[in-house]
């Protein structure tokens, strides 16, 4: 096993790897910039270094930086998390000629799945189902005539892309034109490269992914699916383990497919293989994922394995010692915690948090990257924290859930939880009958107070709000009745209190 790793990366899954190393008996290194000099990430590592300014593209990006932030500090090996250089070729090629172990797949891999054109082409010669579209990049000829040929409406995709970037549909020829500037000029700015293909578009489908591990002893195993279907934008917003819309024949199935994809490339580590499950059953291969997902947790819950102490393992070597078939174990659900106001388009909402009470109980996990008195910067992804339950069946996972979102409170930034409280709330979600498009058509029906809420709870939010308005006024009563801001309670039980105060005098 390694001696020391560099956490490459920020935020909740810096933490979530820094602990995995603490559990192991493995010296942590924490990577940061200037903006993440106080980050949680930094204060729970064993060591920390800073790789540059603020700004991604002078620190978590820079590889050179990295690299010679572990050798300056002795780290024989390298966990990238997600995002930033996770799933770049060139990073996981330099790790290996500077003698560092890169905690992921090889170079040859990522290459392999980061092109989808490469990939499609490597996963349909080992038997995986594809969507019907071109094989490789396309130009504006040839993309409008495959549109023709396959029949609208069709997608048009960043053959280089990810992370639901560089994505668009198109219903008519005569929207092709303008379809075509507009995603060619998302693909050069988000990944360099103006490559697209053409796809047909499987419409209303199901996101349904397969996690994968695989060691270098020759053994792939399929550890469970995620339903991923609850999105905006192509931004995964809630994830569950296992998906709704999967029996055990199919899981099996569906498995076996995974595996062949990720065999197909000579996959190493941990990866995710995503499908589009069509309303009749049928599936296709979207991309893999050739790093650690965000919405992990799930799966951990579900069957007991720790994903990045595998991650690790695999690594160093060790062999996978886990089952041939694993079984799901009850049902987990994933809320992620973003810093963004829904009111205002879910634009990112930054500042100091000055209250946090995250919420705790039976089957509760809380992944998160911050603390109170932490100032959430503006330079990064807007994600908090995961927010993780689990129950016997999706049911009392649902309740857990909705429980859990209730008790959770975050002041300073505004977040998204009433949001998430409102979905869970919703009766499609509530009987697993969603598609990719589901959000986006009923999220204009969101009602900010109410939703999700107690009788008490809805009382509590009008009084945050109206507090909110009074801030200066609030501040004036604590300072001259002694009331402090610091003694654990929501702003309105303060000002209640500092009123009291003030009547009995």
């Amino acid at each position: 096993m390694f001696d020391k790793v560099l956490v490459a990366n920020r935020g909740e899954i810096a933490v979530r790897v820094i602990r995995a190393c603490r559990e192991m008996g493995v010296h942590s290194v924490a990577a940061y910039s200037e903006a993440d000099r106080k980050a949680l990430h930094v204060l729970l590592a064993d060591e920390a270094v800073a790789i540059g300014p603020a700004s991604a593209s002078e620190s978590y990006l820079v590889i050179d930086r990295i690299v010679d932030a572990a050798r300056g500090v002795g780290a024989d090996a390298i966990h990238p998390g997600y995002g930033f250089l996770a799933e770049n070729a060139e990073f996981a090629a330099a790790c290996e000629s500077a003698g560092i172990s890169f905690i992921g797949p090889p170079p040859s891999a990522i290459s392999a799945m980061g092109d989808k054109a490469v990939a499609k082409a490597a996963v349909a010669k080992a038997g995986v189902p594809v969507v019907p579209g071109s094989e490789g990049p396309v130009g504006d000829r040839e993309a409008k005539t495959m549109a023709r040929d396959i029949g609208y409406p069709v997608l048009l995709k960043a053959a280089k892309g990810g992370g639901g970037k560089g994505m668009r549909a198109v219903h008519s020829a005569k929207e092709m034109d303008a379809a075509l500037r507009l995603t060619r000029g998302e693909s050069v700015s988000s990944f360099g490269s103006d490559d697209l293909l053409v796809e047909k578009l499987v419409e209303s489908p199901r996101h349904v992914e397969a996690q994968i591990l695989a060691d270098r002893h020759g053994r792939t195993v399929f550890v469970g699916e995620r339903e991923c279907s609850v999105q905006r934008r192509h931004q995964k917003v809630i994830e569950e383990a296992p998906s709704p819309s999967l029996g055990a024949e199919r899981r099996a199935e569906f498995g076996d497919v995974a595996v062949k994809a990720a065999e197909s490339v000579g996959y190493l580590n941990a990866g995710t293989v995503e499908f589009l499950l069509a309303p009749n059953g049928d599936y296709y291969f979207l991309e893999m994922n050739t790093r650690l997902q965000v919405e992990h947790p799930v799966t951990e819950m579900t069957t007991g394995i720790d994903l990045v102490r595998e991650q690790l393992r695999i690594a160093a070597g060790e062999k996978l010692e886990i089952p041939e078939t694993i079984v799901p174990r009850g049902h987990s659900i994933e809320c992620r915690v973003y810093a963004e106001d829904p009111a205002r388009r879910f634009l990112p909402s930054v500042g100091r948090i000055r209250f946090l009470r995250e919420p705790s109980g039976p089957g509760v996990r809380n992944d998160s990257g911050v603390y109170e008195g932490f100032d959430v910067p503006v330079h990064y992804d807007p994600l908090l924290a995961k927010l993780v339950t689990w129950g016997t069946d999706r049911s009392e996972a649902m309740a857990r859930t909705r429980a859990a979102l209730i008790e959770y409170r975050i002041e300073g930034p505004t977040t998204n939880i009433p949001f998430l409280r409102w979905i869970l709330s919703e009766p499609a979600f509530v009987k697993g009958e969603v598609d990719t498009g589901w959000l986006e058509r009923v999220q204009s029906d969101f009602r900010f107070v109410g939703i999700g809420f107690g009788k008490r709870e809805e009382v509590a939010a009008i009084a945050a709000a109206i507090h909110a308005h009074r801030s200066s006024e609030a501040q004036s009563l604590e300072g001259t009745d002694g009331v402090g801001s610091n003694d654990g309670l929501p702003p309105w039980v303060r000002v209640g209190r500092a009123q009291r105060l003030r009547r009995s005098r």
